[in-house]
């Protein structure tokens, strides 16, 4: 199977899937994290119909963005970010997925500032407690959407999360649902951009049938359109 097939694969299960649970396919975005993924690949997946590629890295963002390999397609950062690489990922991107801490949040709308922007953030929400993962708690998302509000520099347009890896059909819609309905209480609190809080970030490779039915408006899929990552040795540029 060819990645034009795959890619066609992978919407069709997502507009499956929102039809059984009474959604617009259309609101529904397939992000196509483009990890590892050489600058050729990518522009193979944007003209097969990827709309919108997620990078998870700083290094392979910023060659990437001076290859030109996104052309065509909108670009979001959704993996690990270190305060001390924000400048290289505000305003080059559309929407950061990953915002973890207040820290890092302080440092994106400081850098957005010094721009004269508005860096466009999601709150990632660590779900389950995971030590191996980063995020707010649900009980500290609010308090970090209150302080998004304060800022000039970002907007917050809503939350996302990347919950345990599931063993079967279902393991994860109780963290979806949850996710779900704290952006619900989120936004019934927010004054100023409640009408932003329009993106719900969740469902990968293996559950997003499971994310769109809970009410993820953006699928993150890796492996699903480009198969297995290779690992680091076989990798070619």
């Amino acid at each position: 199977m060819n990645l034009k097939q795959r890619i066609a694969n992978v919407r069709a299960g997502i507009d499956a899937a929102a039809l059984a649970a009474g959604r617009d396919p259309a609101s529904i975005a397939l992000l196509a994290a483009t990890k590892t993924q050489n600058s050729d690949v990518i522009r193979a997946a944007i003209a097969a119909g990827i709309s919108v590629c997620g990078e998870n890295r700083v290094q392979e963002l910023t060659a990437h963005l001076a290859d030109g390999a996104y052309e065509g397609a909108r670009v979001h950062f959704i993996g690990h970010l270190q305060t001390n690489k924000v400048r290289y990922v505000v305003g080059k991107v559309e929407l950061i997925h990953s915002v973890s801490s207040e820290k890092l949040l302080t440092a994106i709308a400081a850098q957005a500032d010094k721009l004269g922007i508005v860096q466009d953030v999601l709150l990632e929400v660590n779900l389950a407690g995971e030590l191996s993962k980063s995020g707010f708690t649900p009980e500290e998302a609010p308090i970090a959407a209150a302080l998004c509000a304060r800022m000039n520099g970002v907007r917050l347009r809503g939350l996302m999360c990347i919950p345990p890896a599931a063993s079967r059909p279902g393991d994860n819609l109780p963290h979806f649902q949850k996710l779900r309905q704290l952006a619900v209480d989120i936004s019934q609190e927010m004054v100023d951009n409640r009408i932003d809080m329009d993106v719900l970030s969740m469902g990968m490779s293996g559950d997003y049938p499971d994310a769109v039915s809970a009410g993820s408006t953006c699928i993150r899929v890796g492996s699903a359109l480009f198969g297995p990552r290779l690992p680091v040795s076989s990798r070619k540029d």
